[in-house]
């Protein structure tokens, strides 16, 4: 009878400690969303999120503090729609208690109100445009939910375009028949965001306006519309899509048709098989990308070819890292000051530190890409726009290499025309 009673509490005891310590090991782990066109026309971008943000954990074992962090992808598929109910099913279902990244301008204003409905704080989403922007601003307190872009608004960024190609003409290395310009781009917030841009700056600077098109970001046959861009002489075609087989096939068909125009394509680097993609037709083109310009970068970017099998870009893959790393140090703030890592401490730390400048991500910390991150009540929700923060350089596409060639104490190369 003593044997049966001991081995009924023995079997108790180790019932009562399976139990503390299941409920122990659920209480610390913590789910972080990460939201990206993992499918659909920009599923490319897609995995060089997955590729940078597991790296990015990694390095830390998945662990901060007495924390597992646990990954849970929200596939937004490029549609805001689909990305608006997988994300309310990450909240509900799956329990994610913050969130990170996003590509899409659209997605990104769709699914800010459902990170204000759950107050899931959504941290360093890569959707631009000006829409976004005009949202959080209309109410900052609902809106400080979806916090801290990894992306500032094209009118931002885009007159770099214009200043290279002005300066070109002034040092005699363009020499356009007619400053006569196109617009083109995707039919998306982004896509409007960027020819609105481009509109002002070339207008403001004396140049005609051929036309301005914009077509489904999963278009790929373009020869009518270059046809007519060869028809009207345009100088200069300026425009971005989000999808590479969109913008790939613009460019391939531009050099079929005999255009001669200089090209603009922002966002072709975006995806890392760019010249795979349009060969020499990229020559020539114009783009503002980030750099892989340290020997820490292209490190990095060795060991993601070995781990993952692809050349990583700069943009989707490099910035995607950095911004997990930030999360790292966001989080841990957190914790350090809350004692607890959820989305309460998170969003504490967001509206006190990281929105005014006090808590930010640069070099010293191990940033890849841009010199530092850093966003302050005045510029927020984007991040501090200059050459020693988040900067972009104007590229030249020439023979499968980039080469900056503005502004003037950056360039490595000289501009060249066609």
């Amino acid at each position: 009878m003593r044997t049966k009673r001991v081995s009924v509490c023995v079997a108790i005891a180790v019932s009562l400690m399976f139990i503390f310590t299941t409920g122990a090991l659920a209480a610390t782990t913590f789910k972080l969303g990460v939201l990206g066109p993992f499918t659909g026309p920009s599923a490319k971008t897609g995995a060089e999120f997955k590729g940078s943000v597991k790296m990015a954990m990694e390095n830390i074992d998945y662990t901060i503090g007495d924390y597992k962090i646990e990954l849970v992808w929200i596939d937004s598929q490029s549609d805001p729609a689909k990305a608006t109910s997988a994300y309310a099913e990450a909240v509900e279902s799956k329990g994610v208690q913050v969130a990170m990244l996003n590509w899409h301008s659209s997605v990104a204003a769709a699914c800010m109100d459902l990170a204000a409905q759950y107050k899931v704080q959504h941290v360093f989403a890569m959707g631009a445009a000006a829409i976004v922007n005009e949202k959080y601003k209309s109410d900052p307190e609902k809106y400080s939910y979806w916090a801290a872009k990894g992306w500032p608004i094209p009118g931002d960024l885009m007159p770099g375009y214009v200043e290279s190609i002005n300066a070109a003409i002034a040092s005699g290395k363009f020499k356009p028949e007619k400053k006569v310009v196109a617009i083109y781009g995707e039919e998306t917030d982004w896509g409007r965001n960027v020819g609105e841009a481009f509109k002002k700056g070339f207008e403001a600077t004396g140049w005609t306006i051929l036309s301005e098109d914009y077509f489904p970001f999963t278009q790929t046959d373009f020869y009518s519309l270059l046809s007519k861009y060869k028809k009207g002489k345009a100088a200069v075609l300026v425009g971005t899509s989000t999808s590479a087989p969109s913008i790939s096939g613009f460019i391939k068909q531009a050099g079929e048709v005999g255009l001669k125009s200089i090209i603009v394509a922002d966002g072709l680097g975006w995806n890392a098989d760019w010249y795979k993609m349009t060969g020499n037709a990229s020559n020539h083109v114009l783009d503002m990308i980030p750099r892989l310009t340290t020997k820490a970068s292209q490190d990095w970017a060795k060991a993601i070819k070995a781990k993952f099998g692809y050349n990583p870009s700069p943009s989707a893959s490099g910035l995607s890292y950095d911004y997990a790393n930030f999360f790292i140090k966001l989080a841990k703030r957190a914790l350090e000051k809350h004692g607890k890592l959820d989305k309460e401490a998170i969003h504490e730390v967001v509206l006190s530190e990281l929105n005014t400048g006090k808590l930010t991500y640069g070099k010293a910390d191990g940033a890849l890409i841009m010199n530092e991150y850093k966003y302050t009540e005045k510029t927020v929700p984007d991040p501090v726009i200059a050459s020693d923060a988040y900067f972009f350089p104007v590229l030249q596409y020439m023979n499968g290499d980039s080469n900056i060639v503005y502004p003037e104490d950056w360039k490595t190369a000289e501009f060249s025309a066609k």
